[in-house]
């Protein structure tokens, strides 16, 4: 995909606007172009892959792959735009102001969306018992912790 974006970047490197940010331009061509594959992907009939060789994990690696599964299943879980906005803002370390650029909406919507996608992803990790329960009051520090995973 990577290869793709960039590609396609250069074929339309004469068309893009100078006034909008290049890096947010440059991610909505990968946003895109991922959307497409996975668009293919979800037409295609699964393969079986080979068995995966368990035995040489260690016991203090389980944990964390055990959390990083669980964040994984509850992205999964997420409305389309939460994840797009929570992974560009988490992964990405991008600006509020360069995500929403690149998912073309308002800058207070891409707060919501970060913050929203921060709940669903706390309440989701509490009901699978990776995060304990707390009060409500406590949801910020909740959310602040989130932002360190």
């Amino acid at each position: 995909m990577a290869q793709e974006t960039f590609v396609r970047a250069l074929k339309s490197l004469a068309s893009w606007d100078r006034q909008r940010g290049f890096l947010p331009w440059l991610l909505a061509i990968a946003g895109n172009r991922c959307r497409t594959l996975l668009s293919r992907k979800s037409r295609r009939p699964p393969t079986t892959g080979l068995v995966d060789d368990l035995s040489d994990r260690t016991a203090d690696q389980e944990p964390a792959r055990g959390l990083a599964e669980e964040m994984h299943l509850a992205l999964g879980t997420l409305r389309e735009e939460y994840r797009r906005a929570f992974l560009l803002f988490h992964e990405q370390e991008l600006s509020y102001l360069d995500i929403a650029a690149a998912l073309n909406c308002p800058i207070g919507t891409v707060k919501t969306w970060v913050h929203r996608a921060r709940r669903e992803m706390i309440d989701r990790l509490r009901e699978r018992g990776m995060v304990a329960a707390a009060k409500p009051e406590e949801l910020a520090e909740d959310c602040h912790a989130l932002r360190a995973i």
